[in-house]
């Protein structure tokens, strides 16, 4: 019996839209934008991961629910370029490098170490979705952080404990792979998926 191929892609995932592909909830898909919207993807592909609503940047798709499942829970490097609001300090940035606490499902919960790196110059990215309001009236910083775990809204809550809430939060990279030069929205299809 021969297998059936499975199906990888990387997306740009612009803001605004879920990390899933459609919705069961008619009153939801009336207010929401889905995945769905970006491409005609095959019938079992399921995201790799989540982004929130207000994050953007790389998302892996795939039909490998094997494969899908093993990324979750392998440690796999996750690297994000963050806005934040307010000039980070070298203590937060230390602080977010050894874990800090944060709350998940109710419960406090220490993060496990991470690689922050302050970036001097702002990363060349597309512009921001005006909905964000960013540097209305304080200065901001930008900085790079590597994870290799991924609880709700994990970067958005590591900053916010150290002081400085995430404005923008852009991922950048899974394991070996890039998000490049995509533009949001755009979809690649991909041979296998190497992290």
């Amino acid at each position: 019996m021969a297998l059936t191929p499975h199906f990888h892609y990387k997306i740009y995932k612009p803001f605004g839209i879920l990390s899933q592909l459609i919705s069961n909830d008619a009153k939801e898909a009336r207010n929401k934008r889905f995945l769905g919207e970006l491409h005609s993807f095959p019938e079992d592909i399921m995201p790799v991961g989540r982004l929130d609503e207000k994050s953007e940047g790389l998302l892996l798709l795939t039909t490998d629910g094997k494969l899908s499942d093993n990324i979750n829970r392998m440690g796999i490097e996750k690297e994000y370029y963050v806005q934040l609001d307010g000039e980070i300090t070298q203590d937060a940035m230390e602080n977010l490098k050894n874990g800090v606490e944060i709350g998940f499902h109710g419960k406090k919960y220490i993060t496990k170490p991470s690689k922050p790196q302050y970036l001097k110059v702002s990363p060349t990215l597309f512009e921001p979705n005006p909905k964000l309001r960013i540097g209305r009236h304080r200065p901001t910083s930008w900085i790079s952080i590597t994870i290799t775990e991924g609880k709700f809204r994990q970067v958005r809550k590591m900053t916010a404990a150290v002081g400085f809430p995430t404005l923008r939060l852009i991922r950048v990279r899974i394991g070996n792979v890039n998000l490049g030069n995509l533009a949001p929205g755009a979809v690649v299809p991909l041979k296998e998926i190497f992290l």
